[in-house]
């Protein structure tokens, strides 16, 4: 197999990846926001199946053997974003295997990334597995989501570059455009993924309600707020659903959120105007369409607050803040590459 048809097939994978995670992330967001993380109580099957159980017979074992009710909605929720991430899984193993055997006939294939994305894979079905084995521990949940929008960006990076590889003058950068802009896009990545681990963090300890005013939080939050509480990383309890964290302690975690929405609206558009003042079009572009993604991830928060956090527009304001780091990844992958372009059909 040639070099420039590995890479084309590197490309089409990581492209079907690409959107398949995307997929996860976002059925991953609407099984936590519907309460179904513990929709099946064992890992990775649905009560001992397969299958979310359907028989009577079936539901009533399940239900004695681990003395939980079953709920078939959320079993479900829960279920089918496991399909969709074992799919992906397998997607990128695949990747791994194309890549190293495209290694074997040339030493220059790329072989890091895809091998970085299945280590991180594995790493991401353990946290799964932890999310329900240790019943929604907040910082298991807050990395299990990480891990999700990780993957997800890796995965439109790989894209990018095998692009690059197979059509570099599509996506070229000058090097000197790389020196000016790489570290406004490190600066934003550095914020967003701060301002998405904050967002994971109030979603895991169930705060996203707590403050349902507007700029920062009710009168006199400060007197209420206890980051202490809010910054415990661990609590030892047996179950965390439905949180475990004081009302003080997640009053503190929503407004640290809030707080970090305004630092991330700020340094993004002002990357995205930096971009746009480019010679080059794809950073313009680029950078108009940070600013469009970041006013419309600030817009859907504030929605969330107004209208008491609809199920629809709080698994849009996770979808958009994925799609925001995965075009950041991808920005910072071309500009601190783009030294290295003039060697890319190497």
């Amino acid at each position: 197999m040639t070099n420039t048809r590995s890479y084309k097939l590197v490309r089409n994978l990581a492209l079907i990846g690409t959107v398949l995670a995307f997929c996860v992330v976002v059925l991953g967001a609407y099984t936590r926001l519907t309460d179904a993380g513990l929709g099946c109580p064992d890992w990775p099957g649905c009560y001992g199946h397969l299958t979310v159980p359907k028989h009577p017979e079936h539901v009533a074992a399940a239900e004695a053997k681990f003395q939980r009710p079953l709920e078939p909605h959320k079993a479900w929720n829960e279920m089918v974003h496991r399909y969709f991430a074992g799919t992906l899984g397998l997607l990128i193993f695949v990747l791994v295997v194309i890549a190293w055997r495209a290694r074997a006939q040339s030493a220059k294939f790329p072989v890091k990334l895809p091998t970085a994305l299945a280590v991180l894979v594995v790493f991401q079905a353990l946290l799964g597995m932890w999310t329900v084995t240790m019943k929604l521990n907040p910082l298991v949940v807050m990395a299990h989501l990480l891990g999700g929008i990780s993957v997800f960006s890796l995965l439109l990076l790989l894209y990018v570059l095998s692009q690059r590889r197979v059509d570099h003058n599509r996506l070229a950068i000058s090097a000197a455009e790389g020196t000016k802009y790489k570290w406004w896009a490190l600066v934003a990545l550095i914020v967003v993924a701060i301002q998405i681990a904050l967002g994971g963090w109030t979603s895991a300890n169930y705060a996203a309600t707590a403050c349902l005013e507007l700029p920062i939080c009710h009168a006199d939050w400060w007197t209420h707020a206890d980051f202490k509480e809010g910054l415990t990383l661990w609590h030892h309890a047996e179950n965390y659903e439905f949180g475990v964290k004081t009302l003080e302690g997640r009053v503190a975690v929503h407004v640290l959120h809030r707080f970090g929405a305004f630092a991330a609206l700020a340094v993004v558009l002002l990357t995205g105007w930096q971009l746009t003042r480019a010679t080059t079009r794809l950073l313009n572009r680029i950078g108009y369409a940070l600013m469009a993604l970041v006013l419309l991830q600030f817009t859907l928060g504030v929605m969330n607050i107004v209208l008491h956090l609809p199920l629809i527009n709080a698994v849009a304001h996770n979808a958009v803040g994925a799609l925001l780091a995965a075009v950041l990844v991808a920005l910072n992958g071309l500009l601190w590459s783009a030294r290295n372009i003039a060697s890319i059909r190497g």
